[in-house]
């Protein structure tokens, strides 16, 4: 596509930036916009994903038809199904009266989800039928509903990890994923950086009708290098700050690093050094039980190195009495006060071993201290320690158990459940359906 057509179209959406991965991102949209194919933009939080299905949906056939933007996310998990499909009256505490969804509002224009990856796994199923067939049925109902809608989603979640750690569908994601348009972050348009910082600056300038900020080289050069995690929003809050708070409207390096928050290389220990393909963790939790589990493992090691040793003792003192083994202990230097009666006879706490002797062999020994009648010690035969079997137990398995546990100890109440848990409501849910607790 010409690149007039693409700056008409930036210009007609407030879309800033002249870099490779914008204005490809923005040909693929006009180009898919025709079809009605399924369409999944992906990119990090903060870099205008929502715009690209508005371009999609302005370009279609079904520009006149309704437009339906749905924050999946921000919907709970017990009640995004009727958001969704609708209800039936009565089908719920609550369900005064019957309710159509969002795709049955959206019928013959476009939906788009955002934050798709956040969908629980139910509802999942249901989205992938309404992909294939058009089918979908409502909450509370048997009849069957249909819908002509075309389908945008948007997701800043890394899918090949939610597929393989089993909360995302694959076959619903390979649905979804007919065209790919992936958003470039904003560490990656070093040249737009500036251009957007200008725009926010002039936008803020006539809505506080104050003069506009502007940048030193120095700032700029600090302002391209920053790596700006929260993309795009960030930036223009950040410029945002600026426009209010400073009175010098030429803002310095010295000015601009005082409002970019800085830039911990990891915010968890745990996690330097992190070879590609390891696992990830997202909870402290699961940060915890691995290093317990690490731990058993080196508990592990060690007893079967003790178990070895004292196996090697065993075999070379196999000449030895076969029924029992006497230790003589000894106090080195002990004070003269302690013993009052020379009676009395001591059985020394043990220091350090003099010999392995018999009891016959016991009054040859001379000790330290005259004070002190020793009798020998008799030992029990050291027995052998069992070698040390580690279970082979998994992350997945231990939360299982502890979910299972909570489950009975609150007699199946899944709210009090998640709270003696420490998570929500809707992930113990999603959790008892992966493990097939319910």
């Amino acid at each position: 596509m010409v690149k007039a057509e693409i700056q008409s179209v930036k210009l007609r959406f407030g879309i800033i930036g002249n870099t490779e991965g914008l204005n490809r991102a923005i040909d693929i949209a006009m180009q898919v916009a025709p079809t009605d194919l399924s369409v999944l933009v992906t990119g990090e939080s903060g870099v205008g994903k929502e715009s690209f299905p508005q371009i999609i949906h302005q370009f279609s056939r079904r520009k006149h038809g309704p437009y339906i933007a749905v924050n999946c996310g921000a919907i709970p998990e017990g009640t995004i199904d009727s958001e969704l499909f609708g209800h039936e009256k009565g089908a719920f505490t609550g369900a005064i009266s019957d309710r159509n969804g969002y795709f049955a509002e959206a019928n013959g224009g476009t939906i788009f989800l955002d934050e798709v990856g956040e969908l629980p796994l139910s509802t999942q199923a249901r989205l992938l039928r309404v992909l294939e067939t058009g089918e979908y049925i409502k909450v509370g109902s048997s009849k069957v509903q249909k819908t002509d809608v075309r389908i945008v989603a948007a997701t800043n979640v890394n899918f090949a990890d939610a597929i393989a750690e089993g909360r995302f569908r694959e076959d619903l994601y390979y649905r979804l994923n007919t065209v790919p348009i992936k958003v470039p972050p904003l560490r990656e348009r070093p040249d737009d950086i500036v251009l957007l910082f200008r725009k926010f600056a002039s936008d803020f300038a006539e809505k506080y009708r104050m003069p506009a900020i502007q940048l030193t080289e120095d700032a700029k050069r600090v302002l391209v290098s920053y790596s700006w995690p929260g993309n795009i929003r960030q930036l223009k809050n950040i410029t945002e700050q600026i426009s209010i708070i400073e009175t010098n409207r030429d803002i310095s390096a010295e000015i601009l690093k005082n409002y970019l928050p800085a830039q911990p290389e990891s915010q968890l220990p745990a996690l330097l050094g992190m070879k590609p393909g390891e696992k990830k963790f997202e909870s402290e939790r699961e940060i915890l039980y691995q290093v317990l589990f690490d731990m058993r493992r080196d508990v592990t090691e060690l007893k079967k190195l003790v178990h070895g040793i004292l196996a090697e003792r065993n075999g070379g003192a196999s000449a030895a009495s076969p029924e029992v083994q006497s230790a003589v202990h000894y106090l080195q230097n002990p004070p003269v006060n302690v013993i009052q009666d020379p009676s009395i006879v001591v059985n020394a706490p043990s220091v350090t071993p003099v010999s392995t002797i018999t009891p016959a062999d016991a009054p040859q020994v001379k000790l330290a201290h005259p004070a002190v009648k020793v009798t020998p010690v008799m030992m029990p035969e050291v027995q052998d320690t069992e070698e040390y079997v580690e279970e082979n137990l998994s992350l997945d398995e231990v939360e299982k158990e502890m979910i299972r546990k909570a489950l009975e100890r609150h007699h199946g109440k899944r709210k009090n459940a998640a709270n003696d848990l420490k998570i929500s409501e809707r992930t113990l849910y999603r959790k008892i359906k992966e493990y097939g607790l319910d």
